[in-house]
């Protein structure tokens, strides 16, 4: 009797043993797994208004001034370009970085100019940034108090990307050495932010600032300038 209640009381301690086991076995791997998980949602990259992150501006420009006087209908212009961010500064700004292609992506570009020249859309020579500065901000024609105070958010919903971009002047292909005049340009983009996309940018109008001499008073004595924003074109932009 005695020799029977062992050999159940060693039964009984093997079935436990294994029962252990098994369970530290599926806890380890369900762990590794979570970790596996974990460091596979941390290596997708977000969009970001850094150098982390390219995007794909094209510019669809209609009725651009040449230097000889000339006007040019509709040019289709494509660049890649980062947003760097200048630190401590509220709200986020800083420059625009135009970024350059090299040969496999260059030959992309290529066929896709060669798609709209099919369809009638004329392309020009690479448009260059000589000068550009971007802005996170409210309705700059509707500001209001609540996004300003900042520090009451995680992160200000600041809605639009206010972008400044100077252009050098662009040769057009003929004999009589025509070119594009630089332009200053001027776009509202609509900003968001997901938490797993990252930055979201939408386009918008590009437009340009013509300026008018005014008389100030009947008799002409003093003049001011007169400030008119013309749309011109429009603006996509995509991250790549």
């Amino acid at each position: 009797m005695a020799v029977f209640r062992v050999v159940i009381l060693i039964i009984l301690a093997l079935v436990k043993a294994s029962t252990c086991f098994t369970t530290s076995w599926s806890s380890s791997s369900s762990c590794r797994s979570c970790r596996s998980s974990s460091s596979l949602m941390a290596s997708v990259a977000t969009t970001t208004l850094t150098d982390k992150t390219t995007w794909k501006l094209r510019f669809l420009l209609q009725g651009l001034p040449t230097e000889k006087g000339k006007k040019v209908e509709e040019m289709l212009f494509t660049i890649n370009a980062q947003f760097i961010e200048e630190e401590g500064y509220e709200p986020p700004q800083g420059d625009l970085q135009q970024v350059y292609l090299d040969d496999a992506d260059q030959e992309k570009e290529e066929e896709e100019e060669e798609k709209n020249t099919a369809t009638g859309t004329a392309v020009a020579g690479q448009l260059r940034i000589t000068k550009s500065r971007w802005l996170l901000s409210e309705d700059p024609t509707e500001r209001k108090d609540g996004l300003w105070v900042w520090g009451l958010f995680k992160e200000p919903l600041y809605p639009f990307l206010l972008l400044q971009l100077e252009t050098d002047r662009v040769p057009l292909p003929g004999e009589d050495d025509d070119a594009i005049k630089p332009l200053k340009l001027f776009a509202q983009l609509n900003h968001q932010r997901e938490k797993e996309i990252g930055v979201i940018l939408k386009g918008g109008d590009l437009k340009i600032r013509q300026m008018e001499t005014m008389k100030a008073d009947p008799f002409g004595a003093a003049t001011v300038d007169v400030y008119d924003e013309v749309t011109i074109g429009k603006i996509n932009i995509e991250a790549i």
